[in-house]
């Protein structure tokens, strides 16, 4: 591995640890003494996403990292929601087992998890993957997200019935 400080090829591995998608590994330059940290990823087959246009293009996870943090920005969302979400998203892609995907599913998932993790930011992602035309679709879409909000608090407060042995 190639020493980031002073370009030797010469390092040692001094730390392994398993993260959630792949290795990361903490690494010492023999030559420099420098410590640096390397991340390494199972190569997963080559995903296209079929944009609404028709064009094709390789998954880019980030791509799918930055467009979430422009919904996210300025909002209290940390950079290890966003992270994970990716991680989530990408995983779930790769386990629908195809080459091939509509950008609308991923569009999909992305609002998913937004919608979980900032309303704002769902609503910003949303405006833009839904190519919201004037207000009264905005307005629209904010009324679905109070509504899933109240279903889902209804259900939370509902008392579980006794289970009978």
């Amino acid at each position: 591995m190639k020493c980031p400080y002073c370009n030797s090829h010469n390092s040692r591995v001094i730390d392994t640890r398993d993260i959630p998608d792949g290795i990361r590994r903490r690494r010492e330059c023999t030559e420099c003494r420098q410590r640096f940290t390397t991340y390494e990823r199972v190569a997963n087959i080559n995903l296209l996403i079929v944009k609404r246009d028709g064009r094709r293009e390789e998954f880019d996870r980030d791509k799918l990292i930055k467009s979430m943090r422009i919904s996210c920005s300025k909002r209290a969302v940390s950079a290890e929601q966003i992270n994970t979400a990716a991680r989530e998203i990408e995983a779930d892609l790769y386990a629908m087992g195809k080459g091939e995907l509509q950008s609308l599913t991923v569009g999909q998932l992305v609002m998913n998890h937004l919608q979980h993790i900032d309303d704002v930011a769902y609503v910003r992602y949303a405006s833009v993957y839904r190519r919201f035309e004037d207000v009264s679709n905005m307005a629209e879409e904010i009324e679905q997200l109070l509504e899933r909000r109240r279903r889902e608090q209804a259900q939370k407060n509902q008392i579980p019935l006794p289970i009978e042995s």
